[in-house]
């Protein structure tokens, strides 16, 4: 009975091996069976390692499927081969199945579908395009309260790949086009036009002027492109309003205007005067010389995204005339006469006011009436530039100072009427401005001197000279060469003295030389 029973399963396991699918006989060439793992867990065996990579995207789909969004799971698949006379091989539908139940024990998490706006360097996640246009619409409406215009997301035809940015449209222009189309057609529409090109243009009173908001969209770039992101990136639809429309303190650049000072600049722009030097490195403190275009940083506060927009507005104001200048061409640049005072005009207006968010930025006049006309100031004034003052030496130094001293040389003065530069007997001494020479050669105290009257009335000295080149009556010219330095006269060392006079009395030289 034993060999019998051994028998019989011999032959049952013989015809099982040719007649069940799932168990068959394989040929003999190496590792010719594979058991298949997806993330550590095995999910079938095969014969052909081909298989695997359909399963797995089978199964991908599957799970894909489950959620409208993106999911990320992993998929680490490791296979192990051997060799068999034979052996049993799993169908494609039990191994993906196996697959799906790996991947759903591995899910990291699920991408959300949303979308970024960009504006300059700022950027914000949103879950919709609706919360997208809500956000756009926010900003807009913050100056279009009567919500006469909408925004739309266009198609960039700048940009190559898929990205969004921004249409504005007035609610009433798109009214009135729908409208056109439905009664303008045919030969309604050729007489329209014909009638339009033929009619006289007309100056326009003030009633027939629209007032109000005439034009209006962002001045900045906005850009939205699509984007899966996990919950903590998404920002909500109002703490992006309120990030988007707050005003904040950016840096801008201002250029200098005629009659600008530090302080108006600062005040201006809602700045302290020590705010202002410390973001500027060229200003030393609140004495700093500035000049008409250079530029300085400057703060204002402005929204992320920006909104500029054109008002026709009315208003009535009383207005100044332009100043009248009178040149006389026998007078210096500063010199200046009022011959008539000024007073105030009165004008109605109807004019185009340009705004960015608060800040006005342009002003068009399209009609203006006067009531009664401003008077102009007339201001007669010089023409010629007056003559600039050089340091009469190169190099030097400053030895002493102008004003009252307390240790003179015996025979000098207890007030140093000029300025005095240390430098070696030979140094070329030049003119400090163009003039006359009214003196040169022996000065008492000053030793070899020259002084040279310039055209505006003043004069300057150069003292305790070693040579004399120029003679009286002789004209120079600024920078021209006129003595070489010394140390005669009353002097503890070879130097130049240095003085101007004004109306005939000295005045420190530091104050006016270039």
């Amino acid at each position: 009975m034993k060999i019998a029973y051994i028998k019989f399963a011999g032959l049952a396991a013989l015809i099982a091996a040719f007649f069940l699918p799932s168990f068959q006989k394989l040929e003999s060439s190496g590792d010719n069976i594979f058991n298949v793992y997806l993330n550590g867990k095995e999910v079938g065996i095969v014969d052909d390692t081909d298989r695997i990579d359909g399963c797995l995207i089978a199964a991908r789909k599957e799970i894909a499927a489950s959620s409208d969004e993106m999911v990320l799971a992993d998929s680490d698949v490791t296979i192990e081969g051997r060799e068999v006379l034979w052996g049993a091989i799993d169908d494609d539908s039990d191994i993906i199945d196996k697959m799906i139940s790996a991947m759903r024990g591995s899910i990291k998490e699920t991408l959300n579908r949303s979308y970024t706006v960009k504006i300059n360097e700022y950027t914000v996640n949103l879950s919709s395009t609706e919360e997208v246009l809500s956000l756009l619409q926010a900003a807009l409406e913050k100056y279009d309260t009567d919500k006469s215009h909408y925004v739309d997301l266009v198609m960039d035809p700048d940009r190559e790949l898929t990205v969004l940015t921004t249409a504005i449209y007035s609610t009433e222009e798109v009214m009135q086009e729908e409208q056109e189309v439905v009664t303008s057609a045919g030969i309604d529409a050729e007489l329209d036009d014909i009638f339009e090109a033929v009619e006289p243009d007309v100056e326009k009173d003030f009633s027939d002027y629209e007032l109000g908001l005439m034009s209006i969209g962002f001045g900045d770039t906005v850009e939205v492109v699509e984007a899966y992101l996990k919950d903590d990136e998404i920002t909500s639809l109002e703490d992006a309003i309120e990030e988007v429309t707050k005003e904040q303190e950016k840096e801008q650049i201002y250029e200098v205007v005629s009659g600008d000072t530090l302080s108006q600049i600062a005040e201006n722009n809602s700045l302290s005067l020590d705010a202002l030097i410390a973001m500027n490195e060229t200003i030393e403190n609140e004495n700093s010389t500035i000049r008409v275009g250079d530029e300085l940083i400057v703060t204002v506060p402005e929204p992320e995204l920006s909104v500029e927009r054109t008002e026709e507005v009315y208003y009535e104001e009383d207005y100044e005339a332009d100043i009248i200048y009178v040149d006389n061409d026998s007078w210096y640049t500063t010199q200046t006469k009022t011959l008539q005072e000024p007073s105030a005009g009165h004008r109605i207006v109807v004019a185009d006011v340009s705004y960015r968010n608060k800040e006005e930025v342009g002003r068009e006049i399209l009609k203006e009436e006067v009531t009664y006309a401003a008077v102009p100031k007339i201001v007669e004034r010089g023409t010629i530039v007056p003559p600039t003052y050089i340091k009469p030496i190169s190099g030097g130094r400053l030895s002493s100072g102008f004003g009252r001293r307390r240790a003179p040389t015996r025979g000098a003065s207890s007030y140093h009427k000029g300025i005095d530069w240390a430098t070696p007997v030979g140094t070329a001494v030049m003119a400090s401005s163009s003039g006359v020479v009214t003196k040169a050669g022996w000065g008492s105290g000053y030793g070899y001197v020259v002084y040279i009257t310039h055209s505006d009335g003043r004069q300057t000295r150069y003292g305790h000279l070693s040579k004399v080149l120029v003679s009286v009556g002789q004209s120079v010219s600024q920078g021209q060469k006129i003595a070489l330095s010394g140390n005669t006269g009353v002097s503890t060392g070879p130097h130049v003295h240095f003085e101007i006079l004004i109306n005939g009395s000295q005045v420190n030289p530091l104050n006016y030389l270039n």
